[in-house]
């Protein structure tokens, strides 16, 4: 059944990686912005009084970034457990600064045996049109960029792989061959990005992350690429506005950036009642990209039911019940995903 929906999309073919991620880059994304020249990090310790019983600390750390003569800093946050050993750990892409937070149960990730690196997205620039601040307004001009430049997905990705350099400095604190970087929603398409731009993401898990994201576009229910460029432009590279009303003209589709995950593990859910999402279109994108990953999807032929959680692969797929939402659900099949 799946394969035979997935042949009606009509899906150009998979291509070399360098090759997808450049066309993802040059229509849809735009082009991260290069490495800085220099990140230096500046850590203030145990921020949280008694955090985790004790059983962790939670610092709060600024990493200061150098391009050229640009200047570019913003802060993020390392729950960490102390007892000594080398711990798996996420970087999570967050819509608030909260630890822990609604999306973010950070006591129990630590009791599970992680570590949490975690950020603030709009710390890095702001969700909306304007490109004059954060770090948009340090690379574009009077917030002017061109057809290719980044959106703001790319810019929060970006940072996201800032805060992978500072891990990469905690050698004995941090497993670096368990490092997650993962998100909800529009932040769910930001992880994604960033793990197909930096192989230092062993894992990426994306949540509830819809068109743009996780999502086939062609035949896909729910929003549409007409929908998201009519509402978050912004998002995107200006490029990516020829393709609205027109999915099965745009020379790729989201299965270009699953694929680009490989070899590496990538696990993607969906919740039962967000058809704005569309969870069919989630889980045939697994399907499509399967071929790019050693150990390729490994599902039954069948459409997604409540509580199928697909984990045996290298691209995995979960769907459980409910809302448009980080759950406690999501966040235990993600943990078992990246320890099995």
């Amino acid at each position: 059944m799946l394969k035979e929906m997935l042949e009606l999309r009509n899906l150009p073919p998979l291509k070399e990686k360098a090759e997808m991620l450049d066309v993802l880059q040059r229509e849809e994304y735009g082009y991260l912005p290069p490495k800085p020249d220099r990140v230096d990090f500046y850590v203030q310790e145990n921020i949280i009084r008694n955090f985790c019983a004790g059983n962790a600390v939670c610092n709060k750390v600024t990493a200061f970034c150098e391009m050229g003569d640009k200047r570019f800093a913003f802060p993020f946050y390392a729950s960490m457990p102390t007892d000594g050993k080398k711990h798996p750990f996420f970087v999570h892409i967050n819509f608030r600064s909260n630890i822990p937070d609604t999306y973010m149960p950070v006591e129990e990730l630590i009791d599970n045996g992680f570590a949490v690196l975690s950020f603030n997205y709009e710390d890095v620039t702001s969700d909306n049109k304007d490109f004059t601040n954060g770090l948009a307004g340090v690379l574009y001009e009077k917030g002017k960029r061109g057809a290719h430049d980044a959106g703001k997905l790319a810019l929060w990705a970006w940072a996201a792989q800032r805060v992978m350099d500072w891990a990469e400095r905690q050698p004995d604190a941090l497993d670096l061959t368990h490092a997650v970087v993962c998100g909800h929603s529009r932040l769910g398409k930001t992880a994604m990005l960033a793990a197909a731009t930096d192989e230092r993401f062993t894992h990426c898990y994306s949540n509830d992350s819809g068109s743009c994201g996780a999502a086939i576009a062609r035949g896909k229910g729910g929003e549409t690429v007409e929908q998201i460029c009519a509402r978050f432009p912004f998002w995107f590279c200006e490029k990516f506005n020829d393709y609205r009303e027109k999915e099965e003209k745009i020379p790729f589709d989201q299965h270009y950036l699953a694929a680009c995950i490989a070899p590496r593990k990538l696990l993607i859910g969906s919740a039962s009642e967000d058809a704005w999402a569309d969870p069919v279109a989630e889980m045939l994108c697994c399907l499509a990209a399967s071929a790019a990953f050693e150990k390729g999807f490994v599902c039954e032929d069948r459409l997604p039911e409540v509580d199928d959680c697909y984990l045996d692969g290298d691209i995995g797929y979960q769907l459980r019940r409910g809302l448009h939402y980080f759950s406690r659900t999501d966040w235990q099949r993600l943990m078992q995903f990246v320890m099995k």
